[in-house]
């Protein structure tokens, strides 16, 4: 038995000795291979009679165990070495080099979101947010909007894969997930989550299936809900006059309400304010003519039912507006698709600076 221990002392100091791999796949051929030393050391045990061969079977296979161990683990150590010899020699620069800007500029949709906040800001509205992707009772169901309506069907909403089990009484056993199409699910949310009274704003993302000059498969959006006691219709048109008037700077800018129709709100109206095109361009608070500019009403009572909230004891209004087209009016971008080009020839020329950024405190 002698020669067994001299065997495995001397292989276990060959594989902590063996400098690469190439070394250690050596010696494991050589030792372990058909023609190994191991290998014709367990060839040998045929010649001896059954005791010997047991004892010597059991110390060749604790050896060869025991080999195989060593063998593995000097293999780990040297290919995390030779890793890390191979990421310390190829080491490169992936990144960009920067771009050759002397100042970077606010894009226009980050000014009028912070312009928008501002202004709601000194009313008492606080910002809210949502998930972009919702499940189509946020984002119709609890808005009363009914499945046959055209914005539910697949050629102008983006549905995404998989479903959610109903979890409401009256719902569907299950629930389909998109990519919200208004910021409305995050009233929804709100109200589901607190109590009245609620005053809020909510920006965001929302998708669509449009893309012409002013619209866009992904565009952003600005929506308000107050809910309260005695909340009516003449503190809607304060609130959006109002606003209207701070965001474009004009003080005794006209504003109508026209009788309209949402599913989400009743009586609802659409909000024009006066302009003027004469000679083909656009002028803001002149002339006679009127420009339609966002959409509102007082909610209806089946919406804040749906979402927990008792409507003989509470009632709200709401209103939504699309924060690019409100963008390109103010500021006179002709078209929607370069807000999302990354054009920095077009940032130069619409972007803001940081000294430009409208706050609560600094004003619009």
């Amino acid at each position: 038995m002698d020669d067994v221990e001299s065997t495995r002392s001397e292989l276990l100091s060959q594989v902590a000795a063996a400098a690469d791999l190439d070394a250690l796949e050596r010696i494991r051929v050589g030792e372990l291979g058909k023609k190994g030393r191991i290998t014709a050391l367990m060839k040998g045990l045929a010649g001896l009679d059954a005791d010997a061969r047991r004892a010597r079977g059991q110390a060749l296979n604790a050896m060869k165990e025991e080999v195989v161990v060593a063998l593995e683990a000097r293999k780990a150590a040297l290919a995390d070495a030779a890793l890390d010899a191979r990421l310390a020699s190829e080491t490169i620069d992936v990144t960009l080099p920067s771009r050759p800007e002397r100042r970077g500029r606010i894009h226009p949709i980050s000014q009028t979101i912070d312009e928008v906040v501002a202004i709601f800001g000194e009313m008492g509205f606080a910002v809210a947010e949502g998930p972009d992707i919702e499940d189509d009772w946020n984002n119709f169901g609890a808005l009363n909007i009914p499945p046959e309506h055209p914005a539910r069907q697949e050629m102008d909403t983006f549905y995404l894969p998989g479903y959610l089990p109903g979890e409401r009484a009256g719902e569907q056993e299950v629930r389909r997930m998109v990519l919200r199409t208004h910021t409305s699910p995050v009233q929804v949310r709100t109200m589901v989550s607190q109590p009245p009274p609620i005053r809020i704003i909510a920006p965001g993302r929302t998708y669509r299936c449009d893309y012409d000059a002013t619209h866009s498969p992904m565009f952003h959006q600005v929506e308000g809900l107050v809910i309260d006691r005695d909340v009516h219709m003449g503190h809607l048109k304060g609130c959006l006059t109002e606003f209207l008037r701070a965001y474009f700077r004009i003080d005794d800018l006209p504003v109508r309400f026209r009788p309209s129709y949402f599913p989400f709100t009743e009586p609802s109206a659409e909000v024009d304010i006066g302009c003027s095109r004469e000679g083909g361009t656009l002028r803001i608070g002149h002339g006679a003519d009127w420009l339609e500019i966002l959409g509102c009403g007082m909610v209806n009572p089946l919406v804040l039912q749906n979402c927990g909230i008792d409507p003989e004891q509470w009632q709200g209004f709401a209103f939504g507006m699309g924060l690019e087209r409100i963008g390109m009016l103010k500021y006179g971008i002709p078209d929607l698709r370069t807000f999302f080009e990354s054009d920095l020839r077009w940032l130069r020329h619409y972007g803001f600076t940081a000294l430009d950024v409208p706050s609560p405190v600094t004003g619009v």
